[in-house]
């Protein structure tokens, strides 16, 4: 549900949670980053840093420079300051992300679970049972038919939490029990209804099905994009899932090992709320691709 009032929750000695609801849906993300982004340019006294997640936002602040309640009643005025969440025009990057959907290294790792941890339905063919769709190909169309919105930045450096965009494209399926002890860096998988891409080789459960040859994090900001970061990506920002062939793949691979990738981002473009809801009323949700 979406609280009439959003809720002021101690978080430690130096963080408060805003929480707007408690459910994870697109609005209530819209009203996270709306806060986030009107934080960040009114500057409040004794705030360091907001972190966006799902359906709420941390404040990092310096208890010496603001107290807590303080802080409680300058954050409720910026809330105010909002309007309704259809008002709301958020600074939003767009990334195109070449990806080799039904790929053999997600196979690999599947493989691996199967033969030496647990017996289950592999992960594309359990996504389409659980999603009503006819195959591996629609899997493919309805999952690279969306951009989709970074909601939160989490667990490790860079990996981002994405919901789809397009009502059509938003699919859910539950994570793995117990987890894969092997993911291969750039997996593309769904956990829950939120897309999320591995940063590294690590364990994982996720549910996968491609994968990126773009990186998403660099710890050495060898890139010209990393310089401010070493995260690629920000809550707010929009990810589009290009497929591509193997061979892409590889050229794209080599491209970003020689240090000569050109990284596929619009940069100037801005979301607005209204705008996107005015074209998801106009959609057949019956209709998928």
């Amino acid at each position: 549900m979406i609280y009439d009032e959003p809720k002021y929750l101690v978080a430690g000695d130096r963080y408060l949670v805003i929480e707007f609801g408690n459910e994870t849906n697109l609005e209530l993300n819209f009203m996270a980053q709306g806060l986030s982004a009107v934080t960040a340019e009114q500057h409040p006294k004794g705030v360091i840093e907001t972190t966006p997640a799902f359906s709420s936002l941390m404040v990092h602040y310096e208890p010496e420079e603001v107290g807590y309640r303080r802080l409680v009643e300058e954050m409720n005025d910026l809330v105010k300051s909002l309007g309704p969440t259809d008002d709301l025009v958020l600074e939003s990057r767009l990334f195109y992300l070449p990806t080799t959907y039904l790929d053999p290294w997600s196979k690999e790792a599947i493989d691996i679970y199967i033969e030496k941890i647990a017996p289950k339905t592999r992960d594309p063919e359990l996504i389409v049972e659980q999603n009503g769709l006819t195959d591996l190909d629609q899997l493919v169309r309805v999952h690279s038919g969306s951009e989709y919105w970074v909601a939160a930045i989490g667990w490790w450096p860079g990996v981002p939490f994405m919901m789809a965009l397009d009502p059509r494209s938003r699919l859910s399926v539950p994570k793995y029990n117990p987890p894969r002890l092997w993911t291969k860096k750039g997996t593309v998988g769904l956990g829950g209804s939120n897309t999320g891409i591995y940063p590294e080789d690590l364990p994982g459960g996720i549910q996968i099905f491609a994968r990126t040859p773009v990186p998403i994090w660099d710890r050495d900001q060898s890139a010209a994009i990393f310089r401010d970061s070493i995260c690629l990506l920000r809550p707010g920002d929009r990810v589009k899932f290009v497929p591509c062939n193997l061979e892409e793949f590889d050229y794209v691979e080599r491209k970003v090992e020689e240090g000569t990738y050109p990284f596929n981002v619009l940069e100037y473009q801005r979301f607005s709320v209204a705008s996107y809801q005015h074209w998801e009323s106009s959609l057949n949700l019956n209709e998928r691709f």
